[in-house]
């Protein structure tokens, strides 16, 4: 037990030596809840990113250790956790979970809340493990102070000796169970190295706020904004059939492509390859592609990386014509696409895949398991059975075609392998110039919401980078109020609101409201 003791302590130190590479790197606390139960802890905290953090808690109580005591509450603790802040690390809300590992000899307790009552009499000596949950807030106090309550619960496992009474050795037997418990704490928390003190460049022009008695505190709505994705990101959102390149995969057979809605299908009569736009929808899915290739073609902040043809055939007939069939079907497809569009060979990925196996065995298990007719249902079965068991193709349909004296073959050529006649699956992947200016808004909105005023300054030299940008106002204007530039906050904050930003509108209005 000692060992893990000097564990936790030399953890603690390690993470401490970290604690200059930036500020609120690093917290140490502890729970004067804890404290009250005459338990000492602590706990160390790492910032690993602006809304993450991670922890360590060890508590360690080594008393009473008299077997003539009335009481005994010997126990140690070990919890790591993880924390993620809602605005920032160390800063408002947050919600964690944390791993709980205690051993513990206790006997002659009373519990508050009537929580385990068994122990009141009798001594139990174990060990627990237990997966929590919790939510918290935390309140800035200065520079390197905070205090942060929490609340949340956990469920965990225990196996545990059970003794006659608390001072005595008569063992009563082995337990183990399930159970559920409570977490709290208040904390007080010291911040390592601590938030920098407030610096102001010289050569700013700076406007000094009014005395608090004049002017109410005043907390700026900041967000942050959607990156640009050029016109085939806004076109995406209508048509499904639009997909970014990084969701590209190449087709293999074992694909079934009737799961994929987002996809488009062009429809051919039997043994023809000829692309008939008067055929079913083929005409309104046409054009649908056409026009959608050609905006994207137009855009300059976006492009066509990709279009995938996958040609297929039914199940009917010799093999080889039907290899030969769905390749053609593919190849039209592709033709009268570059015939409408100048588009060359190398963006398509056009590629027949024969006889639709994979396709037709996907709808027979749909209609099995949407068939309410149990004679149907019985066939559909047997249709599976011949596919799973018989591996050469000419053979498997051929004994499709006899199943039930030809009666399930002619129900399949009128249900289902009309649909299987069709050019397959079309999709059109895209890419587009990465969106700079919203990468630099995003990421100077993070650093204003925290506590750090060396944050709020190099937010502000990032966002005027920017400033021509319409997205940057409002998080210009919050950068320009933080910094203390009253004007020019306010400036950026009408012309914001002027453009219909509706977070730089409420900046204006809570300002208004404190000044009254």
């Amino acid at each position: 037990m000692h060992r893990v003791v000097r564990i936790i302590f030399l953890t603690i130190l390690f993470s401490c030596s970290f604690a200059d590479i930036y500020a609120q790197q690093v917290t140490i606390s502890n729970n004067l809840l804890y404290d009250a139960w005459l338990t000492p802890n602590l706990r160390i905290g790492v910032r690993l990113s602006p809304h993450w953090s991670v922890g360590l808690t060890g508590g360690y109580r080594p008393w009473p250790k008299s077997d003539e005591a009335t009481r005994k509450y010997r126990h140690l603790l070990i919890s790591p956790s993880v924390r993620y802040w809602r605005d920032s690390v160390n800063v408002h809300h947050f919600w964690g979970a944390n791993l709980i590992y205690s051993h513990y000899n206790v006997g002659g307790i009373t519990f508050p809340f009537g929580l385990y009552k068994s122990v009141r009499n009798e001594r139990r000596e174990g060990d627990m493990g237990a997966l929590g949950v919790f939510y918290g807030y935390s309140w800035p106090l200065g520079r390197f102070w905070n205090v942060e309550a929490l609340i949340g619960a956990a469920i965990g496992y225990t196996q545990y000796d059970r003794y006659e009474c608390v001072h005595c050795g008569k063992k009563l037997g082995r337990d183990k169970k399930l159970f559920g418990m409570p977490q709290a704490a208040i904390n007080i928390v010291y911040n390592i190295p601590g938030r920098p003190a407030k610096k102001v460049a010289a050569e700013e022009p700076v406007v000094v706020a009014p005395p608090t008695s004049e002017l109410k505190v005043f907390e700026p709505v900041v967000r942050t904004v959607p990156d640009n994705t050029g016109r085939a990101g806004q076109l995406q959102k209508d048509n499904p059939v639009l997909a970014h390149v990084s969701q590209y995969k190449p087709y293999d057979r074992t694909r079934i492509l009737r799961r994929d809605k987002d996809a488009l299908y062009v429809h051919f009569p039997a043994s023809k390859a000829d692309l008939d736009t008067e055929f079913r929808e083929n005409e309104r899915v046409m054009n649908r592609i056409i026009d959608i290739t050609r905006q994207i073609l137009a855009d300059t902040t976006s492009s066509v990386k990709a279009i995938q043809i996958v040609g297929l055939a039914s199940i009917e007939g010799p093999i080889a014509g039907n290899e030969r069939l769905a390749e053609e079907r593919a190849l039209a497809l592709q033709h009268y696409v570059q015939g409408q569009l100048q588009i060359p060979d190398s963006l398509f990925d056009t590629v027949g895949g024969g006889e639709a196996w994979a396709e037709f065995r996907a709808q027979i298990e749909e209609g099995i398991a949407s068939d309410s007719q149990q004679e149907r249902v019985g066939e559909l079965k047997q249709i599976l059975e011949i596919i799973d068991s018989e591996s050469d193709l000419n053979v498997r349909e051929q004994k499709l075609r006899k199943l039930n004296g030809g009666k399930t073959w002619q129900y399949l050529r009128e249900n289902i392998l009309n649909d299987q006649r069709n050019s397959g699956y079309i999709r059109v992947y895209y890419d587009y110039v990465p969106d700079k200016a919203a990468k630099i808004i995003n990421e100077a909105s993070e650093l204003l919401t925290t506590d750090c005023i060396d944050c709020y300054h190099e937010a502000l030299q990032m966002l005027l980078t920017v400033r021509n940008d319409e997205r940057a106002q409002n998080a210009l204007g919050t950068a320009y109020w933080l910094c203390g530039q009253q004007q020019e906050a306010l400036e950026c904050f009408r012309r914001a609101a002027a453009n219909g930003n509706t977070d730089a509108q409420e900046n204006l209005r809570r300002l208004e409201k404190s000044t009254k």
